[in-house]
């Protein structure tokens, strides 16, 4: 009982100190940008104060991108720390496992055909594209379960191993499409692919915000299956718990949340592999505490992503997906190294 009030504890402060910092990030990032805004300037424009152009620039750009970072950050970080569990990987992720790959190429396809009107404004392209990576990503996932599955079961290690397969297929397919696209179209979708949160309007943090509402609180209430998972097979089927149904059901809520995201921020990797390591590591491996964690602690990780790469090269914007695949192909390769 103590250790459990001490995990509450410790697990309360954990979110005070995330949110904190989330808060500033925050702050931090509707300051910075291509014109630098005072914060008397920001603070006149949230309480109704009329300074012309710098209102538009907070509330139609700068306010609609940061919301869906984080919102986008938490999304593909509890995608991560769920295909890490049902795995049994360390080193999985919604990219690795070919959900990402799945979504690029589907959002490619559709480019591809319709000539860039993918992304057009418009009420029609707040739904198009979500339901066209949303597509590809439940194709890629449906694939890669349909091919690991054998004997009415999955083993986790057949899961990863044909998600790397269907990544590099759909990554391949990806490259025709675009070497046959007008420059254009190629350096628009090369932009996406490459981890781009364009979609700064919020029409799109609605579509978004609809989705993690749902699937977010769904991933922690099967908190307790996750844990579960943690042990052998025959002993979780003693247990009474059915193994596959669940599996699958984390599975699809897993793709949810990386679909979603991937439809609104680009092909983002990395992301749903380090965040929730640093929540394991910093509050173990009880689910109920680390999955909340892991989306803290990837909305922290892209906001501030997104704001470097905002300020390193204002007059392009860096993709928040190089800024994070900087960050994390270090640390991917520190942990394929721990784990070998």
């Amino acid at each position: 009982m103590g250790n459990l009030s001490t995990g509450k504890r410790k697990f309360s402060m954990l979110c005070a100190v995330l949110l904190v910092l989330l808060a500033v990030l925050f702050f931090a990032s509707i300051r910075t940008g291509t014109m630098n805004i005072p914060f008397p300037q920001i603070w006149s424009a949230f309480f109704g104060s009329d300074v012309g152009n710098q209102r538009m620039t907070l509330f139609e750009f700068r306010l609609p991108r940061i919301v869906l970072a984080m919102l986008i950050g938490a999304g593909i970080a509890v995608s991560g720390g769920i295909l890490q569990s049902i795995s049994r990987n360390p080193l999985a992720d919604p990219g690795i496992i070919g959900v990402n790959a799945g979504a690029s190429f589907s959002v490619v396809l559709y480019t591809f055909f319709f000539k860039g009107t993918a992304f057009l404004a418009g009420v029609v392209s707040v739904f198009v594209m979500p339901f066209f990576a949303l597509t590809g990503a439940f194709l890629s996932a449906i694939l890669v379960y349909l091919f690991a599955k054998k004997g009415g079961s999955v083993a986790p290690a057949r899961l990863v191993l044909t998600g790397i397969g269907l990544n590099a297929a759909f990554n391949a397919a990806t490259t025709v499409l675009q070497m046959k696209m007008d420059p254009q179209d190629f350096t628009k979708t090369l932009t996406w692919i490459s981890g781009s949160i364009w979609a700064t309007n919020w029409d799109y943090v609605l579509v978004t915000l609809a989705w993690m509402v749902v699937l977010l609180p769904f991933a922690i209430y099967k908190a307790r299956y996750l844990n579960i998972m943690r042990l052998d097979e025959p002993v979780i089927t003693g247990l009474g718990v059915p193994l596959e149904k669940e599996r699958l059901k984390l599975l699809g809520t897993a793709v949810g949340l990386a679909g979603c995201c991937v439809a609104v921020g680009g092909g983002i990797t990395f992301l749903g592999l380090i965040a929730p390591h640093i929540a394991r590591g910093i509050m173990g491996t009880k689910h109920e505490f680390s999955l909340p964690l892991t989306a803290l602690i990837g909305a922290n990780i892209l906001l501030l992503a997104d704001t470097v790469g905002r300020v390193v090269m204002p007059s392009l914007e860096l993709p928040v997906g190089i800024v994070i695949s900087i960050l994390g192909a270090p640390y991917f390769i520190f942990l394929l190294m721990r784990t070998a």
